[in-house]
C-alpha cells in the first residue's frame, strides 16, 4: 500500500514537472516572439537627403534588402531606377559587394537610354557604404558630353595639324625645287608663284583660326552697335568681286536699304564674306550669286543664293563643322580652309541669331542668316517697364 502511494506521488510530481516545463517553454517562446528582430534600415540618416539633393550626379541609396530608399530624378530619367528597384544588374552586384566588405568601388558603365537621343549613355560610377547602417550610395555621372568634347578636341587637333602640315610641306618642297632650278628663271618664277599661293593659304588658315577662337564660346554682346545691312553686304561683295569677275559671275544685292541690326560690323562682314566667297567658289562660270534681305516681325533675314553644284542631302547637317568638306579636293583647289561655315555659325550665334541652308544637287544653295531686329529688344524693354509700373 505504501509502495503504491509512493508511486502515485512520484507520478503526480512528474506530471506537474512536465506541465511546468511546457509552460516555461511556451512563456520563453512567447517572450522571444515579442523581441523585435532587426529590420532593414528604412530611413536615411540625418542630413543625407539634403546632401543628395545638392549633387549634380544621378544618386541612388539602397537599403540592406536592395530596395531603393532615395533616387534622384536624373537616375529615373536615365532608366537606372524603376519604382523601388535598381535595374542595372552590374550596379546591383557592385552595391552588394560594397555592402559586404565596406570597400568603395568605382567603374564605368554604358546604359541604354530613351528611345530618342543617343543609343547609350556612358556613366562614371562610384559606390560607397553609408556608415554601418547597411545602406549603400550609388553615384553615376553622365560622361557622354565630356566624351563628345574630347572627341571633338582630338578631331580638331588632327585636322588643324593636317591643314598646317600640307602648305608647310608644300613650301619646303617648292623651296628645294627653286634652289635646284636656280639657273632656269622661268622655272623659278613659276615655283615662287606656287610658294606665294601656299603662303597665302597658310595665312588664311591661321587667320580663320584666330577669328574662330575669338568668337567661339564668347557670350552674346552686352552692348552691340547699330549696323546697317547695306554696308555689310557692300563690303562682302567688294571683297569677292575680283574672284567673281574672273568667272564672269554676276553679283546682285536687293532689299538692303534701311535694314538695321544690332551687333559687331566686322564680324557680320566676315560672315557675309565667307558665304558669298563660298557661293562664288562653288558656282560655274557665267552664273549669278544674289544677296537678298527681308524681314519679319522679329528678324532680319539675309540670304545668299547661288546657282552652283549644290550640297548632297547627307552632308547638310555637317557642313557647319570645323574642317568638314563636302568635296575635299575641290575645297583645296579653291583655297578653302574648311573653317568658313563654322565661323559663320559662331558669328550668327554670337548675335543671338541662326543660320539655315537649303540646297539641292545641281540646283544651287541658299544660306540664310536670321538676326533679331532692334525693334524686338525695344518692345521687350517697353513691356518690362509696363510690367514694373503696373499695380501688383
Amino acid at each position: 500500500m505504501q509502495g503504491e502511494l509512493l508511486a502515485a506521488i512520484a507520478g503526480l510530481v512528474g506530471l506537474v514537472t512536465g506541465v511546468a516545463a511546457g509552460l516555461a517553454f511556451r512563456i520563453s517562446e512567447a517572450g522571444r516572439s515579442r523581441t523585435p528582430t532587426p529590420a532593414p534600415q528604412s530611413e536615411l540618416p540625418s542630413g543625407i537627403a539634403e546632401v543628395l539633393s545638392a549633387l549634380p550626379s544621378s544618386a541612388v541609396v539602397l537599403d540592406s534588402a536592395d530596395r531603393v530608399l532615395r533616387a534622384s530624378s536624373a537616375a529615373r530619367a536615365f532608366g537606372i531606377v524603376r519604382g523601388e528597384e535598381l535595374v542595372i544588374g552590374d550596379l546591383l552586384a557592385l552595391a552588394r559587394h560594397v555592402r559586404r566588405d565596406g570597400v568603395i568601388r568605382e567603374t564605368e558603365i554604358e546604359v541604354a537610354v530613351r528611345k530618342f537621343g543617343p543609343d547609350s549613355t556612358s556613366f562614371a560610377v562610384r559606390v560607397a557604404p553609408l556608415g554601418g547602417t547597411g545602406l549603400v550610395l550609388v553615384l553615376a555621372e553622365d560622361q557622354t558630353e565630356r566624351r563628345r568634347v574630347e572627341a571633338v578636341r582630338r578631331d580638331f587637333v588632327a585636322n588643324i595639324s593636317h591643314e598646317l602640315k600640307t602648305p608647310v610641306g608644300a613650301l619646303s618642297l617648292l623651296a628645294e625645287t627653286v634652289a635646284d632650278a636656280s639657273d632656269d628663271p622661268e622655272a623659278v618664277r613659276r615655283f615662287t608663284g606656287r610658294m606665294q599661293q601656299e603662303a597665302a593659304r597658310l595665312t588664311s588658315v591661321i587667320q580663320d583660326l584666330i577669328t574662330l577662337s575669338r568668337i567661339q564660346g564668347a557670350e552674346p554682346m552686352a552692348e552691340p552697335d547699330e549696323i546697317e545691312i547695306e554696308t555689310v553686304v557692300e563690303e562682302a561683295l567688294d571683297a569677292v568681286r575680283m574672284a567673281a569677275d574672273s568667272k564672269e559671275i554676276e553679283l546682285i544685292a536687293s532689299g538692303t536699304e534701311g535694314m538695321v541690326v544690332m551687333g559687331d560690323e566686322g564680324l557680320l562682314v566676315t560672315a557675309m564674306r565667307n558665304l558669298v566667297a563660298n557661293a562664288v567658289a562653288y558656282s560655274p562660270e557665267r552664273t549669278r550669286v544674289s544677296v537678298s534681305v527681308g524681314s519679319t516681325d522679329t528678324t532680319v533675314d539675309i540670304s545668299v543664293a547661288d546657282q552652283g553644284i549644290g550640297i548632297p542631302q547627307q552632308d547638310l547637317e555637317r557642313i557647319f563643322e570645323r574642317f568638314y568638306r563636302v568635296d575635299a579636293a575641290r575645297s583645296r583647289a579653291t583655297g578653302g580652309t574648311g573653317l568658313g561655315l563654322a565661323i559663320v555659325k559662331h558669328i550668327t550665334t554670337h548675335h543671338r541669331g541662326e543660320v539655315t541652308v537649303w540646297s539641292k544637287e545641281g540646283s544651287g544653295s541658299t544660306f540664310t542668316l536670321r538676326l533679331p531686329r532692334p525693334e524686338t529688344r525695344e518692345r521687350r524693354r517697353s513691356a518690362e517697364r509696363t510690367y514694373r509700373e503696373a499695380p501688383q
